[in-house]
């Protein structure tokens, strides 16, 4: 997992996002909507080349979701050989479900604008 990672944090350091058009979003393709993930790859990037406003503007949920997911990500790695992690309780998990559609919701309405990443 560490090892992905570093191979799309060193791709994403000599490919610009921004610069390319990236197809990895259906529903935007389809639909024209932005869906919670849209922006990460460009975030990624920014916070790569130490941006962090531009990370923000590109996918605000992303970034501030990264302490988080390195939390999960290192009770997983440090978690007993053979044993998965005590699961979270399942109220956190709806709240996180809901936080996300709910930037995803939000995010296309016209007052939440300002959360679309750029074009």
């Amino acid at each position: 997992m560490a090892g992905a990672a570093l191979a799309a944090a060193t791709a994403l350091w000599f490919l610009d996002p921004n610069s390319r058009r990236l197809s990895l979003c259906p529903l935007h393709e389809i639909t024209g909507l932005w869906c919670p993930f849209c922006g990460c790859t460009r975030a990624s990037h920014a916070l790569i080349h130490a941006q962090p406003a531009t990370a923000l503007h590109d996918n605000a949920l992303f970034v501030a979701a990264l302490p988080l997911l390195a939390v999960f990500w290192w009770r997983w790695f440090s978690a007993d050989p053979g044993r998965a992690p005590r699961p979270y309780p399942r109220p956190v998990l709806w709240a996180g479900i809901l936080l996300v559609l709910a930037f995803g919701v939000v995010r296309n309405l016209p007052q939440g604008r300002w959360l679309a990443p750029p074009t």
